[in-house]
């Protein structure tokens, strides 16, 4: 009897670990079922491209253009602003300072032994006409001007009688095209080619290797611009117009971040500035489509406000 009240307790025993044990298995278990991973797990790459693009696509309404303010009210600049209710700001990010007369002499260059100049910005206009009145040299009529885009071929009438057969610039406003031009003249011109004080572009690398026959000139200098009050502003555009206004804007903050402020050049030598800074460029002119600045920022405008 004793022997069979023990075996029965101990059955009783068995039973109850049993029961625990299915208990914290049901207990272990239980957290295991209720999480969901996929709900937390990290954007894939693409996703994540596609936040920080959203996030770069702020909208524009204040625009910095690093030249000093347009003196006509009818400036193109002006009918952008009305357009797209925008604002712009003028500041010069860099000085030009022309070199005196007696500067020019030393170095000792004939003017009048050139058949061809080469212009890359109307400073250089300005500068090689305010040289040649100063120092009383006759241009003469047969002179050929080759220019890096039609705009800066058009200025040319402030100073000369504007003649086709003797003014040439390239298709698309590129170096490129330029030479181009310049290449059905390379046998029989000797060219001159402005330059500033402080850089020397890739005309003149171009030049050198098709061998034809040049000279440089320097016409004015540059000096950088205290703008550190314009940059403490907060700027939704900024344009530059040449790679001294993008030696500027570092010169000015040494630690800018781009931070999705859209950023446009004019000019393939700027754009090549801006790109070897390390600046990313949404807005480059001239393009086919967009010959001048003014209407390469109306195209980029044109086209953020289809996409909202």
């Amino acid at each position: 009897m004793n022997a069979h009240r023990i075996e029965s307790m101990s059955k009783e025993v068995q039973k109850d670990k049993s029961k625990k044990t299915t208990v914290k298995k049901a207990v272990g278990s239980k957290p295991v079922k209720s999480v969901d991973t996929r709900k937390k797990s990290a954007p894939t790459k693409k996703e994540a491209v596609s936040e920080s693009k959203s996030k770069e696509k702020k909208e524009v309404k204040t625009v910095l253009i690093t030249q000093p303010r347009p003196d006509s009210e009818k400036s193109p600049f002006f009918q952008l602003e009305k357009k797209y209710n925008i604002t712009l700001e003028f500041c010069p990010f860099i000085l030009v300072e022309g070199i005196s007369s007696k500067d020019f002499r030393t170095q000792k260059v004939d003017i009048s032994q050139h058949s061809a100049i080469i212009f890359n910005s109307r400073n250089t206009i300005d500068h090689f006409f305010r040289i040649c009145d100063e120092l009383k040299i006759k241009i003469s009529p047969e002179m050929k001007y080759f220019c890096i885009t039609e705009s800066i071929a058009l200025y040319l009438q402030k100073f000369i009688l504007y003649r086709k057969r003797k003014i040439f610039y390239g298709l698309d406003g590129t170096i490129q095209s330029m030479l181009e031009v310049i290449a059905k003249h390379k046998s029989k011109e000797r060219y001159l080619v402005p330059v500033n004080d402080i850089s020397r572009n890739e005309i003149l690398e171009c030049l050198q290797r098709n061998k034809l026959d040049y000279t440089e000139i320097v016409l004015y200098k540059t000096v950088v611009n205290d703008v550190k009050s314009v940059l403490k502003k907060a700027h939704d555009m900024i344009v530059f117009f040449t790679p001294g206004g993008v030696r500027s804007l570092f010169e000015n903050h040494p630690k800018f971040v781009q931070n999705g402020t859209v950023l446009g050049a004019f000019g393939p030598i700027t754009t090549k500035a801006a790109e070897e800074a390390g600046l990313e460029l949404q807005i480059k002119a001239p393009m086919p489509n967009a010959p001048s600045m003014v209407s390469a920022i109306d195209l980029f405008l044109a086209q953020f406000l289809k996409k909202k």
